[in-house]
């Protein structure tokens, strides 16, 4: 179990800036890792419309449970790792384990029991260290849809933005606006 505050900046990409930065950091096949999130919310979407995101994630045969909410700066994440009966067990029945993640749904004063499985996203994620943090690549495939984007998770939210600013003017990527990939999941599912 574990508390962190992530602090992250991203941007969706075309495929050909994917590609191009691939290339620029001469990422190898298989540096690229497939990852599935599985994403969680009650029917009127409390989580979401507190700022807040619910999932699992699938990596490398183990089950990360995380909750991710707004704080100061950045987001606090509160993860716990689950065994494959108890992920099973959430995707199938809607049932979660006691731990830091139940804990603070229920600060949050969600309804354990009203919480639903809404579907899933895979994403191929490069990623390594840049400047003063890691940088992340992902190509992410969900609900007929495919995109790609750049993320950077760093410490400094100010030196942070100021490198990630610099990485896309020098490779000529465009600032666009781009929502989380939970965010970008919803909106293509029920058109938000």
């Amino acid at each position: 179990m574990s508390e962190t505050i992530e602090i992250e900046f991203k941007n969706l990409l075309t495929k050909e800036e994917y590609e191009i930065l691939l290339n620029i950091f001469k990422v190898e096949r298989q540096q690229i890792i497939s990852q599935k999130n599985h994403y969680f919310d009650t029917p009127g979407f409390e989580l979401k419309n507190l700022g807040a995101a619910l999932r699992i994630r699938e990596k490398n045969n183990n089950f990360e449970f995380t909750l991710k909410q707004p704080a100061a700066v950045g987001l606090l994440e509160s993860t716990q790792l689950l065994s494959d009966n108890e992920y099973q067990t959430a995707i199938e029945h809607g049932a979660f384990p006691k731990g830091i993640v139940y804990e603070r749904l229920e600060t949050l004063n969600i309804s354990i029991n009203r919480i639903e499985y809404f579907g899933s996203l895979l994403t191929n994620r490069a990623e390594f260290p840049y400047k003063n943090g890691l940088l992340v690549l992902d190509h992410s495939f969900y609900l007929q849809t495919e995109d790609y984007e750049v993320e950077y998770e760093v410490e400094d939210i100010h030196v942070g933005q100021l490198d990630f600013q610099d990485l896309l003017q020098r490779h000529d990527i465009p600032i666009r606006k781009t929502f989380n990939k939970i965010a970008r999941f919803y909106r293509q599912k029920y058109i938000f």
